[in-house]
């Protein structure tokens, strides 16, 4: 008999659909982590994710990926079905075994972690509920692989019935993370008001600045603008308007804004403990990111609509600069 030829078209064909399948089993089993992770929060866990950022990377790679890796699957159980001789295919056969291979090592290194975890003492639903999605998508992958390389054909019923489970089971992942995560139109709210909240701590260290300078406060934002600093008083991102300031009592001032979600209680969710408050009521860096370093802590929560952060100014902690000075 003759060898079995590769073409261009064979290789780039059976190539693309098993990195086709890689990305979409690693963006599945990232979209279940992220799901696990929102469900069974973690009371230890230093930082939050507010904006899901991973739940829409995941999404966003399913979308595109997955009907990709159907479509060069179908091609490829088209054109076995026309050529039986191309399952024997060289290229085909070392992709199966690496797929195979990788899948392996997967299997049983998730339950060489579980096995350890177990006998540490530190089992946690969460945990375990990640392992299993581990073994239940590499494992699937590998039984699959196996079922396929003992068939000495390939049917359409067969392709069919894998293609149909494997698009029912990244529907419901994808549907879960949509309830998390919620539509665009809320992640773009979130975003806005994460704007609204990262220049109100800039308007809010400016005037701190400007007491420790002039030991008084201004009278309007604009007093605080600086044309040889460059500093401009920044506006609210989506209306454009031009954030409240409002003189108190003594040492105090409110800063205040519209926004278009309330985070009251949204720290606690994103981690177990909540961040600090920073001294004097002044903002420290916050703990719970979006992975491009915008966050919330607890003393910057606010409600949905109008909302009013008040401040006080302790000057034993933010002394005047002149009395820095004589120190």
């Amino acid at each position: 008999m003759n060898p079995i030829k590769t073409t261009p078209k064979d290789f780039f064909l059976q190539f693309g659909t098993m990195a086709a399948l890689y990305v979409s089993a690693v963006s599945i089993i990232n979209l279940l982590f992220q799901t696990i992770n929102y469900a069974f929060p973690d009371k230890l866990a230093y930082y939050g994710d507010p904006y899901s950022t991973g739940i829409r990377w995941a999404i966003a790679s399913l979308v595109i990926i997955f009907p990709l890796f159907l479509a060069l699957s179908w091609l490829g159980g088209k054109d076995f079905r026309a050529n039986p001789e191309k399952r024997e295919l060289p290229i085909r056969k070392w992709l199966i075994y690496l797929t195979l291979f990788v899948a392996g090592i997967a299997v049983i290194v998730d339950l060489i972690a579980l096995v350890n975890i177990f006998l540490s003492g530190e089992i946690t639903t969460r945990f375990i509920l990640k392992v299993f999605t581990v073994l239940i998508v590499a494992g699937g992958v590998f039984g699959y692989f196996i079922y396929d390389l003992r068939q000495k054909d390939s049917t359409e019923r067969k392709d069919k019935t894998f293609a149909w489970i494997a698009a029912v089971a990244v529907l419901a992942s994808i549907v879960g993370g949509f309830a998390i995560m919620g539509s665009p139109s809320t992640a773009r709210e979130k975003r806005f008001d994460a704007e609204r909240v990262s220049a109100l701590q800039n308007i809010q260290w400016q005037i701190v600045s400007y007491w420790q300078q002039k030991e008084k406060f201004p009278k309007g934002l604009s007093e605080l603008e600086d044309s040889i600093g460059g500093w401009r008083v920044p506006k609210d991102p989506n209306t454009d308007t031009v954030y409240e300031y409002i003189l108190g009592e003594g040492m105090s001032f409110k800063l205040c804004g519209t926004f278009s979600r309330s985070t009251i209680g949204e720290q606690d969710k994103l981690k177990g403990r909540g961040g600090y408050v920073g001294e004097g009521g002044i903002s420290y860096p916050m703990q719970a990111y979006d992975g491009i370093g915008i966050g919330i802590s607890d003393n910057w929560e606010h409600s949905a609509g109008r909302f009013c952060f008040e401040r006080t100014i302790d000057p034993e902690r933010y002394p005047p600069i002149s009395k820095q000075r004589k120190i």
